[in-house]
C-alpha cells in the first residue's frame, strides 16, 4: 500500500528476532519449524507491550512457526493483523539442522569467518551460503520498505537473516561485521530507509540493538 507521503520521509523498520524456542540449545534452520517455549511466549508478550507504544503501521513475520508465534501477540497488542513474508524464512542449515549448538558452533563460525574474508559462497553441505541468503532475502525486504514509505513497521525474523540483511543493505556494514549485530531473542535492530539508502539507529551499548528484557 502506498502511503502518499513524500519519498524523503524516513521509513522505520524494526528487525526483531523471534523469541526463544522450545529447544534453545539447538540450531533450528529452515528445516525445523519448532515453536516457542514458555520463556519465548513470555518474551513475546513483553516485547508486544513495549513495541505497541511505537504505534507501528504494520507487523510482518516469516512463515515459520517461531516467528509467527512471536509476531501474533505483537500484532494483536498493536491492533493489527500480522502479515507473512515467506521468503524471509530461516537459513537452510543442511547437515547441521537440529544439531546442538555446542556440537557445531565452531564449524558454523568457521564459515562465518570465511564470509567476512570475502568468500560469500562458502557453506557446509546442504546449507545456504551468504550469497544465496542475500539473494533470497534482500529483494522482498527492499520491496517491503518501498511499500511502507514513511511508516514504522515491525518484522519478526531469524538471526542469520537479520545479520545478512543488515550487512547487505547498510553501507557502513559488510559480512565482516556479522557478529556486531545483536540477535539475542527479541533483540531489535532499528533500521531507517529513505532516498539516500539504509542506516541503522537506536543501537545499545553492547551489540547494536535495542533489547526488550
Amino acid at each position: 500500500m502506498t502511503t502518499g507521503l513524500p519519498s524523503s520521509a524516513p521509513t522505520r523498520i524494526l528487525l526483531l528476532r523471534h523469541a526463544m524456542t522450545a529447544a534453545p540449545d539447538r540450531f533450528h534452520g529452515a528445516e525445523s519449524d519448532i515453536g516457542l517455549g514458555p520463556e519465548g511466549h513470555r518474551q513475546a508478550l513483553t516485547a508486544a507491550e513495549a513495541l505497541a507504544r511505537l504505534r507501528p503501521h504494520a507487523v510482518y513475520s516469516s512463515g515459520m512457526r517461531r516467528a509467527r508465534e512471536t509476531a501474533e501477540p505483537i500484532a494483536q497488542r498493536c491492533g493489527l493483523a500480522p502479515g507473512i513474508i515467506a521468503e524471509l524464512h530461516e537459513r537452510r542449515m543442511g547437515s547441521m539442522s537440529n544439531a546442538t549448538i555446542a556440537e557445531v558452533r565452531a564449524e558454523v563460525d568457521q564459515f562465518i569467518q570465511r564470509w567476512g574474508a570475502g568468500d560469500i559462497d562458502a557453506a557446509h553441505p546442504g546449507a545456504e551460503s551468504y550469497r544465496e541468503l542475500r539473494d533470497r532475502v534482500v529483494p522482498p525486504f527492499q520491496a517491503l520498505a518501498e511499500r511502507h514509505r514513511g511508516e514504522t513497521i515491525i518484522t519478526v525474523l531469524h538471526g542469520v537473516v537479520i545479520r545478512v540483511l543488515i550487512t547487505s543493505l547498510v553501507e557502513s556494514f559488510s559480512p565482516a561485521d556479522y557478529h556486531r549485530i545483536a540477535i539475542r531473542h527479541v533483540a531489535v535492530n532499528d533500521l531507517r530507509y529513505n532516498d539516500q539508502g539504509w542506516r541503522i539507529a537506536g543501537m545499545d551499548r553492547d551489540a547494536g540493538a535495542l533489547v526488550f528484557p
